[in-house]
């Protein structure tokens, strides 16, 4: 029996629903969520996210103030404008669109960042907070595939777990999300041996790899949840995940499409962050 595919764009628009009845209750209180996003250069993936961006916090209700810096600019200019925001009051999370200009320091500019208007949570606090439990901003894109997961009303508490790749963005933290389920967790990356045999394992495959095709059917376990956060060109340039999405969903019970999946959930989730961080602000009324 073919696979139930995970809606990723009605799970969003759930989520903004939710964060944007709770950002009319912070309203009362004299509290406007407030997102700055800081984009360096002119790169056009990242110039469509921030557009999204912009459109989803006034959709939510939210104050957004966009900051389209010029490819020269120095890292010290940018570090400025960074610790600027971090003292603005109007302003509850900052974001700092990836990739920067090879010149400018990645590391540098986002530990220049207020942890608690953190809302990528990349910060070095913020990463050793989700690492032993104790957060307040989860990565947008692993937070989003929880909310897919949570969407089908499986389990996660007991299953097995594997994800494939490590990253700082997706791979290592979304470990730590499942772990702190009660789930076990097994990372797989490209020295893992027998990885077709370790993912077969799996009652949840999260795939972030970049490898068009990689996840194939004889390596998913029958009725598997899989999770493609993978975003990728197959050989006609079409937008497609890691999954072999029309053999692996003969073979899982759930699994997200590419489009549609988990790409959804990431302004979504970064939404929330944002929200979590105004809660946390001082109210003005005091």
């Amino acid at each position: 029996m073919a696979a139930q595919i995970i809606d990723g764009r009605a799970v969003s628009k759930k989520v903004r629903q939710r964060v944007a009845q709770q950002a009319a209750q912070l309203a009362e209180r004299g509290i406007v969520p407030g997102l700055a996003v800081v984009i360096v250069g002119e790169d056009p993936a990242s110039l469509v996210y921030v557009r999204n961006k912009k459109r989803a916090c006034a959709e939510v209700g939210f104050y957004s103030a966009e900051y389209a810096l010029p490819q020269q600019t120095t890292q010290a200019e940018l570090i400025e404008l960074v610790r600027k925001l971090n003292r603005d009051e109007r302003i509850h999370g900052i974001l700092v669109q990836l990739p920067l200009p090879p010149h400018i320091d990645q590391k540098a500019v986002i530990a220049a960042i207020d942890p608690h208007k953190d809302v990528d949570a990349f910060h070095p606090v913020n990463v050793g907070r989700i690492m032993i439990g104790d957060y307040a901003f989860l990565p947008c894109t692993p937070a989003g595939v929880m909310e897919l997961i949570a969407s089908t009303g499986v389990e996660v508490a007991g299953k097995e777990c594997v994800v494939i790749g490590r990253s700082n963005i997706v791979g290592k933290p979304m470990a730590m999300l499942l772990l702190h389920q009660n789930a076990t967790v097994t990372i797989c990356h490209s020295r893992t041996r027998e990885l077709a045999q370790v993912v077969r394992r799996a009652d949840i495959v999260v795939s972030a790899v970049g490898r068009a095709g990689f996840v194939t059917a004889d390596m998913v376990k029958p009725g598997a949840v899989v999770i493609d956060v993978g975003m990728n060109r197959d050989q006609n340039g079409k937008l497609c995940g890691d999954v072999d999405f029309a053999a692996v969903s003969q073979v899982a019970s759930h699994i997200t499409p590419v489009p549609g999946g988990v790409g959804p959930m990431t302004i979504s989730m970064l939404l929330q962050n944002t929200l979590t961080a105004a809660g946390q602000a001082k109210d003005p009324q005091k």
